[in-house]
């Protein structure tokens, strides 16, 4: 037939080009869930507002080291001396942390990361915790007792949140310390949970404050100006972490501001909130004392 065209029938593809076929196709397929998104990491820039704060405040602490340390040493207070180590701790946890930043969007640096974003907060919230257990005690005593009864109570409760938090993230594989992982909900579960108890513990405290219990309180207006800071810290950030959770997108915004000025400016606010009045007090004692002996000596007398 002259009209018939010729049909040319393709060959049917063998068995290993089908295989090939099925291999590319897999290797193209989206990997298996994980909490790194390279897309939401964080940049150098926000490495670098988070880290210079921190830095500053370790280098403030290390200009006063010398001069702290005699002061400690003449008043020696055990609880002083232990706080102002653990702040030294807390501070350069915090200042290790806020440096690697880049460890989020690394997948060989996973478990580093999480291990240091956990030991970070837990050094923060024991210091945090034995300050108020120890001014909440009826008296102000100095001794190795009392040292060891406050660092009892917040050792307890900081193990607790450490075991649960490590269950999360090393058991269930929960994303607490990724800040790309914004809609695992165990994730936010977790920090609302967190946020509630501190909100609570604070609120707690303001409520006897304007009770009838308030003697029960110690008499300083700088500890209730800390405690209503924190509560309405606590208060926001539980705010944000419900608006989280409910998958509302200013939430993850707001939450990530409240994470960012804790670790700027909270170390520093318990500093001046606490320790720098013992210090500027013992530059008072010291003062007086100098004060005293050069009028013993007779160095004023020219002045009647």
């Amino acid at each position: 037939m002259g009209n018939n065209q010729d049909h040319t029938i393709p060959p049917v593809p063998s068995l290993p080009a089908i295989t090939d076929i099925h291999y590319h196709n897999e290797s193209s397929s989206p990997p298996p869930y994980s909490y790194h998104n390279q897309t939401n990491c964080h940049g150098l820039l926000y490495t670098a507002a988070l880290s210079i704060p921190a830095a500053l405040f370790v280098l403030y602490l290390g200009f006063h080291l010398k001069k702290n340390i005699k002061k400690l040493s003449h008043r020696r207070s055990h609880v002083m001396i232990a706080y102002y180590l653990l702040l030294w701790f807390s501070a350069i946890l915090d200042l290790t942390w806020c440096c690697v930043q880049a460890w989020q969007c690394n997948p060989g640096k996973e478990v580093s990361w999480n291990l240091l974003s956990l030991v970070t907060e837990s050094g923060t919230l024991c210091l945090e915790i034995s300050l108020v257990a120890f001014l909440l005690q009826e008296n102000y005593a100095s001794g190795l007792e009392t040292l060891a009864h406050t660092f009892f109570i917040s050792g307890l409760i900081v193990g607790a949140d450490i075991l649960l938090k490590a269950i999360f993230v090393f058991g269930f594989q929960v994303p607490l310390f990724m800040d790309s992982e914004t809609s695992h909900g165990g994730k936010w579960g977790m920090w609302t949970f967190d946020g509630l108890l501190l909100t609570c513990t604070y609120g707690y405290i303001l409520f006897v404050h304007y009770s009838k219990w308030r003697d029960k309180l110690p008499p300083r207006p700088a500890f209730y100006n800390y405690v209503v800071v924190m509560f309405i810290i606590n208060g926001v950030g539980l705010f944000a972490c419900v608006l989280a959770a409910s998958g509302v997108g200013f939430g993850f915004w707001f939450y990530s501001l409240i994470g960012f000025c804790y670790h700027t400016l909270y170390l520093p606010f318990l500093y001046i909130t606490f320790l720098g009045d013992f210090f500027q007090e013992e530059e008072l004692l010291l003062d007086n004392a100098y004060y005293s002996e050069m009028r013993d000596a007779g160095f004023f007398d020219s002045d009647w």
